[in-house]
């Protein structure tokens, strides 16, 4: 299974390396204000991809935060119910929910 994923990422790479070396054209890309950016077409994918990827993981970051703190909070809920309960900690009951 580790050569398998070696030889994977070996044809990834050579893939993508294609992919650069055939698509070296300059690009100019023009914002507000006459200002304009001149670089090649792989860089300028390679940045909005990046940005993209970025993008999508600070959008996930409120939902899993949200979800750790509700973790932790039931976690804390089974602590306090089994200490109530007298069970220790080396024998737990589990806990229907209420």
């Amino acid at each position: 299974m580790r050569y398998l994923n070696w030889v994977l990422r070996v044809v990834l790479f050579i893939v993508l390396l294609g992919f650069a070396i055939k698509n070296d054209q300059p690009v100019t890309l023009r914002y507000f204000f006459g200002y304009e950016w001149q670089s090649s077409l792989v860089v300028v994918l390679l940045i909005f991809f990046s940005a993209g990827a970025a993008v999508g993981v600070l959008a996930m970051l409120t939902n899993v935060l949200q979800q750790r703190r509700k973790i932790a909070r039931l976690n804390r809920d089974i602590r306090v119910k089994n200490k109530l309960a007298g069970v220790g900690e080396t024998q737990q009951i589990p806990i229907q929910p209420s």
